[in-house]
């Protein structure tokens, strides 16, 4: 079927769940190369998933945050590194979105535009005739390998505004730069989530947005003046959006446990069925809770997202939080069942075929990220429920 022919966003759930037995046929493939498989990218493609966020006037779907969580899930439950490349690239276009018209129409005159986002200030923007100089060194660039454009971050330059006062993300197309070969990693391994480098590279004006404007859900598009699917903080999007990825992870687990089930025994024990073994309802069922909470948490805090967006009401300090913890939640909920179902699925499951040891690990690496990181992000609902300000800006 022909991209053309893709009818749109009604079905984009139901295309991605016929996806799944590929993108599990090529995660072992897609983890030793560091990047995702050619495959996935064009079937990916096809599927519209591209697409997802990308706006309606460049034939996007704009698929609501609920959706979008589905979605990623269902790519996690096929292959988590390729899951998160595309959350990362759903909110890099949806972003894109945000910035000027004149920009949009450079981005997106590629109709299934890939933008990445490191919006950490790591970069250095010298002011010049129409725009920037743009020089840095950005980390954790997840989907550079298969990027069009990057949206990275810098400090906003003294001389057009107060040094440090706000952060400026710049739009630069992956033509223009160079990606370091350093991602060796334990988890996570085919986002190809490398180092990219910037030298002295020009940023006309039209390709810049303040973070400022970005996190409290202002844009420079006069296209989107009045739409709000464009109007959410930046923070709260990349937040509810995030949660299916590991929803995903933790769903696989327990699919692919129940899958190998028959037959088997447990290992010098009497047990020659563990689907008769006492030991294995407890896990199952264990694991079964922990995902359905998982599920509610990582729904609800995509229809925070929504509803605001529906309704155009402000976003307040607790909805964010809110969101944050939600995410960190899910991504507890689902690591949890991950090391207890390898737990159960005897030695074999070290082997590096068998995907439960790679679904440990990516959860592992997901747990780590300082979005999604567990304990910070009940501390910041907690600090927040109990009166105080914020500890952290990715809200």
């Amino acid at each position: 079927m022909a991209l053309k022919d893709v009818a749109g966003a009604a079905e984009l759930s139901e295309r991605v769940e016929l996806l799944v037995p590929l993108l599990r046929a090529n995660a072992l493939r897609t983890e030793h190369d560091g990047r995702v498989a050619p495959e996935n990218i064009a079937a990916l493609a096809q599927a519209g998933v591209f697409r997802m966020t990308a706006p309606r006037s460049f034939g996007g779907y704009q698929v609501p945050v609920k959706t979008q969580v589905e979605v990623l899930a269902a790519i996690a439950r096929g292959c988590g590194s390729t899951s998160w490349v595309c959350a990362v690239y759903s909110v890099g276009v949806w972003l894109a979105g945000c910035f000027s018209d004149q920009a949009q129409e450079e981005v997106f005159s590629e109709p299934d535009a890939r933008v990445t986002l490191v919006a950490a200030p790591t970069g250095t923007l010298v002011p010049t005739d129409g725009g920037y100089r743009l020089t840095g060194r950005w980390t954790f660039n997840t989907g550079c390998l298969d990027g069009h454009w990057a949206i990275v971050g810098a400090p906003r330059p003294a001389e057009r505004g107060a040094a440090g006062s706000d952060g400026i993300v710049a739009l630069v197309p992956y033509a223009e730069l160079t990606i370091a070969d350093d991602w060796y990693v334990s988890g996570l391994c085919g986002t190809g989530s490398r180092t990219i480098v910037a030298e002295d590279l020009f940023v006309p004006e039209h390709r810049v947005l303040p973070m400022s404007e970005a996190q409290s859900g202002r844009h420079r598009s006069e296209r989107h003046a009045a739409d709000p699917y464009y109007r959410a903080p930046i923070g709260a999007v990349a937040n509810a959006n995030s949660a299916g990825t590991p929803l995903g992870l933790g769903q696989a687990a327990l699919e692919l446990f129940l899958e190998q089930l028959p037959g088997r025994g447990i290992t010098l024990t009497s047990h020659t069925d563990r689907r008769l073994a006492a030991i294995t309802h407890l896990q199952v069922g264990e694991a079964a809770v922990k995902l359905e909470s998982a599920a509610f948490h990582a729904a609800r805090c995509a229809e925070i997202v929504d509803e605001h967006c529906q309704g155009d009401q402000p976003f307040t300090i607790r909805d964010r939080a809110q969101i944050r913890s939600d995410l960190g939640y899910v991504t507890d909920l689902s690591r949890g069942v991950a090391h207890l179902l390898l737990e159960g699925s005897g030695a074999s499951a070290i082997h590096e075929d068998v995907p439960i040891q790679r679904i440990v690990r990516d959860l592992d690496a997901l747990a780590q990220h300082a979005v999604l990181h567990p304990k910070t992000n009940l501390e910041l609902y907690g600090r927040v429920l109990c009166g105080l300000e914020p500890h952290s800006v990715a809200i």
